[in-house]
């Protein structure tokens, strides 16, 4: 487990947390289109308010759950247990998976309604191309790199700060503009706007994500080694008792 709270509470937080991101990232799309014509303005504009708002909510969620809000730093969790460090075990995995795809698709209906859209109209903005895929893998292996190369080499209290410049950054360097996370992937397709995508280029941007995940493991390992044993398997800090000092844990 990572902390005290029960499965159910730590559920309930990423649920939360990736609905709030997805409000975030497609209510700030909207808003940028609306507001200017410039694409690199209102790329700029969502870029912005991403980093922002997801820096917080992992500051916020971390001690909750871990603020993974994604199912790639999930799954990179459940695979340092896996290999005899600290992290999730499959049902705890399999349980954020599903809160956190939930809370994406609950985000975007909540994004499109606040601005008064029709909710739940799928995307029409189909991105394809085996660029735009490698660009996913590119992105997502960077976050993952990100996380895990933090929490290995002692400072994962930067985690929140580097996380979200790391994704304002991408957003602008790789050509798919970062989805990184399949979850928020999903959710985004239930958006016809500026950050939405279509169904029919979810399986290849899923994958891509997935392949990018593993790709960050192993480029961790080669670089850092392996996980300290102290390493468990949050992006925020969390705090084990009470009767003990917060201990800042990572991915592994």
């Amino acid at each position: 487990m990572t902390n005290s709270s029960s499965l159910s509470r730590r559920a309930v937080a990423e649920l939360i947390g990736t609905a709030a991101l997805l409000v975030v990232v497609i209510g700030s799309g909207i808003q940028a289109a609306a507001l200017t014509a410039d694409t690199a303005v209102a790329l700029t504009a969502n870029s912005l308010a991403s980093a922002i708002g997801l820096g917080l909510i992992i500051t916020l969620f971390g001690p909750l759950s871990g603020a993974h809000l994604n199912p790639v730093v999930t799954l990179t969790s459940w695979w340092g247990r896996r290999t005899g460090g600290e992290g999730l075990d499959g049902r705890e995995a399999l349980v954020y998976a599903a809160a956190q795809t939930a809370g994406a698709i609950a985000g975007a209906v909540l994004a499109e309604t606040m601005f008064g859209r029709v909710p739940g109209v799928f995307s029409t903005r189909i991105r394809d191309g085996g660029h735009l895929l490698v660009g996913e893998v590119v992105a997502t292996a960077g976050l993952v790199l990100v996380i895990q190369g933090l929490g290995r080499i002692g400072r994962p209290k930067l985690i929140p700060a580097a996380v979200a410049a790391y994704i304002a950054a991408a957003i602008w360097f790789t050509s798919s503009g970062s989805f990184a996370n399949p979850a928020g992937t999903i959710g985004r397709s239930f958006s016809d706007s500026f950050t939405g995508i279509a169904p029919q280029s979810l399986p290849g941007f899923v994958a891509a994500q997935l392949v990018g995940g593993i790709l960050g493991l192993v480029l961790a390992a080669v670089l850092y080694g392996n996980p300290r044993s102290t390493a468990a398997d949050t992006v925020g800090p969390v705090a084990e008792s009470s009767t003990t000092e917060p201990v800042y844990q990572t991915v592994s």
